[in-house]
């Protein structure tokens, strides 16, 4: 069963980065979101390759590795790929599906085209990552 527009718009706005969009900025963000179905063993992300979409995990878990070692295993309402959507840096690590999984995808060409249309969700974006930088700032030990 496909997820309706509401259904998107409820996974979007648990994204931090999206978490001071409006619900019509989250709304232009779901129209976008196209929604794929993946075996286990898909690679969704390779490490040190560009990056051009965001995931948002609807079912199903993946497992993250850098360096071939193992980070992270993401489930559902997860996220991953967000830096593909503010830079054009390659992927921090390789995400492969560790079952079935369902995920919601935003390219950057679409990403940036709402943006375009609609800036306010740049400016909240940027708020956001601006909060975690400085967050992160405090928290680090002095060198």
């Amino acid at each position: 069963m496909r997820l309706g527009n509401n259904a998107k718009i409820d996974l979007l706005k648990h994204v931090p980065l999206f978490s001071g969009c409006t619900k019509k900025e989250l709304e232009a963000l779901a129209l976008i979101a196209d929604e794929i179905d993946l075996r286990e063993g898909s690679v969704l992300t390779r490490e040190g390759q560009p990056g051009r979409e965001f995931f948002v995990l609807v079912e199903g878990e993946v497992d993250v590795t850098q360096g071939g070692g193992n980070v992270a295993r993401l489930k559902a309402g997860d996220w991953f790929g967000e830096i593909a959507l503010l830079t054009r840096a390659s992927r921090t690590a390789t995400v492969t599906a560790a079952s079935p999984v369902r995920v919601l995808v935003v390219t950057d060409r679409a990403f940036r085209q709402v943006m375009e249309a609609t800036p306010s969700i740049a400016v909240k974006m940027l708020e956001r990552v601006g909060e975690r930088l400085a967050h992160d700032a405090e928290t680090r030990e002095p060198a």
